[in-house]
């Protein structure tokens, strides 16, 4: 059964390491050079990061276990307007990652309904994200929890560069 609590500093370890291995899951194949992707974790997921990351009073982070196991998380950026939407009510789905082998236990929608959970209680009015326009599950998974296309951007990692979708949902 999936357990999904508030993260705290003391569990930036585990999401470092989430972050890490759920990204090499589903970017990997992406990268032609190995050092780019590493530099990339290095930036991204280092402790270090992630622990700022979780005092930052304008992030909230939640984490799910499995018996016990952290199996992925989940990140909201309370504060984040973006260029696609015309408001400053705005918060950022910034990460929901789970583990490959958990995604079938539907961990991605227990940590989506606390992160939206959270969003429905503040003063936001919108949320937004960004995907892979190719990746098909996620797109998928963020179609079924309501949220529509809102543009297109491309974002750069080393040598490789990638188009995302942004996707939004307004309060109701």
């Amino acid at each position: 059964m999936i357990q999904i609590r508030t993260a705290t500093i003391e569990d930036a370890q585990h999401i470092a390491l989430l972050g890490r291995i759920t990204f090499t899951e589903t970017f990997s194949d992406y990268f032609r050079d190995p050092k780019d992707l590493f530099d990339y974790f290095e930036r991204t997921f280092s402790v270090a990061k992630i622990r700022n990351s979780i005092q930052n009073p304008n992030n909230k982070f939640w984490i799910a276990f499995w018996n016990e196991l952290p199996i992925g998380y989940a990140k909201l950026k309370v504060n984040s307007p973006t260029a696609f939407i015309d408001s400053t009510a705005v918060s950022q789905l910034q990460k929901i990652y789970v583990l490959k082998e958990f995604l079938d236990k539907k961990a991605g929608k227990a940590l989506m309904d606390e992160l939206m959970d959270s969003f429905e209680r503040s003063e936001q009015q919108y949320i937004w994200l960004s995907v892979l326009n190719s990746n098909e599950r996620a797109l998928h998974f963020y179609d079924k929890n309501g949220y529509s296309r809102i543009g297109e951007h491309q974002f750069s990692i080393g040598k490789e560069d990638f188009n995302f979708f942004a996707l939004s949902k307004q309060k109701i």
